[in-house]
């Protein structure tokens, strides 16, 4: 099931965030963009097992983080979170905007078979281990 995120669900994002990925957000992170964004969530069993957060303008949204956690990964929740974030700015959006590392070949061809196209990128956009990772910025036309 995919719905708007709530307050309770803060600890969640964190907790799964912390898991997944390298360099996660905090919960302070988490926080500010509940009030700031717009965030949803996808239940399975009443368990989140993902969620995204993106913001909104007047002509465009951009996708800031989407997050399943590992145990949940490969299974197409991705894509389900992703495609909610295309359907729920038809209409409102002319594009929608994401930033992906370089390195992450799987959420790149997800993005690409979602119609979203490289259109930039950023130098040394993400920390990594060894100094900083370029990031592909990616675009969704409508």
């Amino acid at each position: 099931m995919l719905r708007d995120a709530s307050a309770s669900d803060v600890v969640c994002f964190a907790n799964i965030d912390a898991a997944a990925t390298a360099f996660p957000w905090s919960r302070t992170q988490y926080e500010q963009s509940l009030r700031d964004h717009q965030c949803r969530v996808l239940t399975v069993d009443g368990a989140i097992v993902g969620f995204l957060v993106y913001t909104v303008g007047i002509d465009e949204a951009e996708l800031l983080n989407v997050v399943v956690s590992p145990e949940h990964q490969r299974r197409g929740y991705g894509r389900r979170l992703v495609e909610d974030f295309i359907g729920i700015n038809r209409g409102g959006a002319e594009r929608l905007f994401l930033e992906v590392r370089d390195s992450n070949d799987s959420a790149i061809r997800l993005y690409q078979s979602l119609g979203f196209f490289q259109c930039g990128t950023r130098k040394g956009y993400y920390p990594a281990e060894q100094g900083r990772e370029d990031a592909r910025v990616m675009v969704y036309e409508y």
